[in-house]
């Protein structure tokens, strides 16, 4: 028999002994088969594809609603019909169809991006009352009985569209007697709506 040849032959199986050792040693496993990661990441929240933002759209007037994502407010694209030849100017009207657009839930897309609404269905919106500053607008529901995030969801909406008062804040009162007060969206609401908007009492007209 040739030792030498036999030598070689026990050398090799350990060598792959000696190895796997190693790498055992090191924190290493060895493995033959590919690792699973799993499925690719979703979309990352808050991220619209251009074709998602036409999704609820159709002919009327492009608004602007605040939703909620990732702990903040964020604008999404929308379409509403307003009827009259002053409609857009409206403030009443238009703050009804921006209310009801609150109130929707989103789209697929939107939902897919981690979008939501703290507004609920079946909300309405008035004018002034008697005594009222003529800008204002009253819910159907105290102001103070909303979410935190319902109620910044309602005043940044209201503060980026025609149902604002001249200096961009929102006069909003409940259907109640109680004071009316006027509503800023700032920048701190969008970004951290868990936190109430800052707001004054005002005196009527």
């Amino acid at each position: 028999m040739n030792v030498r040849r036999l030598r070689g032959s026990v050398a090799v199986p350990l060598l792959g002994v000696v190895l796997a050792s190693v790498l055992a040693g090191c924190g290493i496993r060895p493995t033959e088969v590919p690792t699973d990661f799993g499925a690719a990441p979703s979309r990352a929240p808050c991220a619209l594809t251009g074709a998602d933002t036409g999704t609820q759209s159709a002919r009327g007037i492009p608004v602007q609603v605040f939703l909620v994502c990732a702990s903040q407010l964020v604008t999404v694209d929308r379409t509403v019909q307003l009827s009259g030849k002053n409609a857009a100017t409206d403030r009443v009207q238009v703050a009804q169809a921006l209310l009801d657009q609150l109130a929707e839930t989103p789209s697929e897309p939107e939902k897919q991006a981690k979008y939501t609404t703290d507004v609920r269905r079946g909300m309405t919106v008035s004018g002034p009352r008697e005594g009222d500053p003529e800008d204002t607008l009253r819910l159907s529901t105290r102001p103070e009985d909303l979410s935190a995030y319902a109620l910044a969801q309602i005043i940044c909406t209201y503060a980026n569209s025609a149902a604002a008062d001249e200096d961009g804040a929102v006069v909003l009162g409940g259907p109640t007697d109680e004071p009316v007060r006027r509503y800023q969206c700032t920048p701190e609401v969008r970004s951290r709506p868990s936190t109430a908007p800052p707001s004054e009492v005002v005196s009527g007209a």
